[in-house]
């Protein structure tokens, strides 16, 4: 909901996800929120090639936070997970480096071709999501 307000407010929003993953539950059950957010006008990047891991954000350039959760359910209620947060424009001009770099080895995903998508992976996002607590 968060993601979604700011980017109906203006605020430019881009994520960089992961195109496969060790989880395909996981995976259909995040991509089961692309269309609501790809509608409030949030950019999703699909990053080629590598499981992206990864867990970072950069707002203004200056306010940076990297580490281990995910933004579920889980990572919140059940997991041990930790994030750091690092203010300063020397941290974020290195997370902006890296985030650039991934952005360039990544897919966009549009609205008109995620609609357009197949019915076998709307099911399985549809499976996904209903276990999706217990991920």
């Amino acid at each position: 909901d968060a993601l979604e307000g700011a980017a109906r407010r203006g605020v430019s929003v881009t994520l960089i996800l992961p195109s496969q993953t060790d989880s395909w539950l996981v995976f259909h059950a995040g991509r089961n929120y692309y269309e609501r957010l790809l509608r409030a006008g949030v950019k999703i990047y699909e990053r080629r090639g590598v499981i992206l891991h990864s867990k970072t954000a950069l707002i203004d350039g200056v306010w940076a936070t990297v580490g281990s959760t995910n933004l579920d359910w889980r990572s919140f209620l059940h997991n041990y997970e930790l994030n750091a947060v690092v203010l300063g424009p020397d941290f974020g001009q290195q997370v902006q480096a890296m985030f650039d770099k991934d952005l360039a080895e990544s897919d966009a995903i549009t609205l008109e071709a995620w609609q357009r998508r197949a019915l076998d992976l709307r099911l399985k996002e549809w499976f996904a999501r209903v276990w999706e607590y217990w991920l």
